[in-house]
């Protein structure tokens, strides 16, 4: 039996402008990353002028660690829908996910090898096989456990830290700067070679990529199997239904989120807090923002005047990878060079207008296309011609 892809008319607009959303978000703390050696820092003590240090501040605040989780919840919503259809139709479903995921994790590879070693997609490959079997559990089971899977480490990690804190503060922070890698990456990004550019793109992903894949079984499968289970629940269909209970739990949520997000610099950024913010601070913040933002989108105005952002939304995969080759072409030197060269509030403001941009040509390419053309190219591998009829 052949397998077909989800056509144009069977989208979910709410699902496309929460994505368009999460992408604002995510190119926004990336973009940190692109022009900053934020790997090898310890920014709280790195960024010194007035401005760098307030942008820092609500970036962190209001964006950092918020923004992918929202990208990993739809994600696993994405693969429920495609799971469910897939026994609608009595079609095999883990062939095809296998073989889908197979091909976005040479996608990751390529992106993390070629353009920039903050890769995501690798590491939701890997997931996504791990999703294929647990997303036969009903939601009933997969929400908590998912909860579980993610609560338990996350609360095992910060107590273990504010236990070393607590015997010596300074324990972390060697571990937290490396001057001479900052160093070596600003000379690196902003005037080395090519081929020397790969080789530290290739060691930072070795680095950080891979062991962020394997902490993501306790940090982001959990938010993936979550969204499963919320697509289960048709959560985002039944937005309207459910308007009410949203606005609540969203106020709620996002008020404990911000809290916890702002607590080091409330306090002081010590290693705990730091940790007690980006698990989960920057998840129940996630999770606010989606129940807000999905009450927005029960609102026919908000829908059609945000439509543009629906249209950056469903051709996701095109419009992130575009983002780090528009932005590794600004600031590695095989580009502009200007890596290390700016300051926050610039790197903020150009990452909006780059997605501004890449808005208005998703709006202008699906007017004459059904689909990005990474998301044509992922689908005929996938499907073959049967994709784009």
């Amino acid at each position: 039996m052949k397998l077909t892809p989800t056509s144009v008319d069977n989208r979910i607009e709410a699902l496309d402008l929460l994505r368009g959303f999460s992408l604002l978000g995510i190119f926004i703390a990336n973009m940190l990353v692109f022009h900053t050696p934020y790997l090898h820092i310890e920014p709280y003590s790195y960024f010194t002028t007035d401005s760098d240090v307030t942008t820092f501040k609500w970036i962190v605040v209001l964006v950092q660690a918020s923004f992918y989780p929202i990208f990993a919840f739809l994600f696993g919503y994405g693969l429920n829908m495609q799971y469910e259809k897939a026994i609608e139709r009595n079609q095999p479903y883990a062939k095809m996910m296998a073989k889908r995921l197979s091909i976005l994790l040479v996608f990751g590879l390529i992106h993390a090898l070629f353009v920039w070693s903050g890769d995501v997609l690798f590491t939701y490959a890997v997931l996504g096989f791990l999703l294929i079997l647990f997303v036969r559990i009903p939601a009933k089971w997969l929400a908590p456990f998912a909860i579980v899977l993610y609560a338990i480490p996350a609360a095992f990690l910060f107590f273990v830290t504010k236990l070393v804190v607590n015997m010596n503060p300074t324990t972390f922070e060697e571990e937290l700067s490396n001057p001479v890698q900052v160093e070596r990456a600003i000379q690196v990004f902003s005037s080395g070679s090519f081929g020397e550019i790969f080789s530290f793109r290739a060691l930072e992903w070795l680095t950080y990529g891979l062991s962020s894949t394997f902490l993501g079984v306790f940090i982001v499968l959990p938010i993936i199997m979550f969204g499963a289970a919320m697509s289960k629940w048709k959560i985002i269909e039944r937005a309207h239904q459910l308007k009410g209970k949203l606005i609540i739990v969203g106020i709620l949520i996002t008020a404990l989120g911000i809290w916890l997000k702002a607590l080091p610099f409330i306090k002081a950024p010590t290693y705990d807090l730091i940790q007690l913010q980006q698990t989960f601070g920057g998840v129940l913040l996630a999770a606010g923002y989606v129940a807000l933002f999905l009450v927005l989108t029960t609102f026919a105005k908000f829908r059609s005047f945000f439509s543009p952002l629906g249209k950056a939304g469903r051709m996701s995969l095109t419009t992130y990878l575009s983002q780090s080759i528009i932005a590794t072409m600004i600031f590695y030197a095989y580009g502009f060079g200007l890596y290390g060269k700016i300051d926050l509030w610039t790197g903020t403001i150009m990452a909006i207008g780059i997605f501004i941009l890449q808005v208005i040509l998703a709006e202008i390419w699906l007017a004459k296309f059904k689909m990005g053309p990474v998301e044509r190219l992922w689908r005929l591998l996938t499907y073959g011609n049967k994709s784009t009829k």
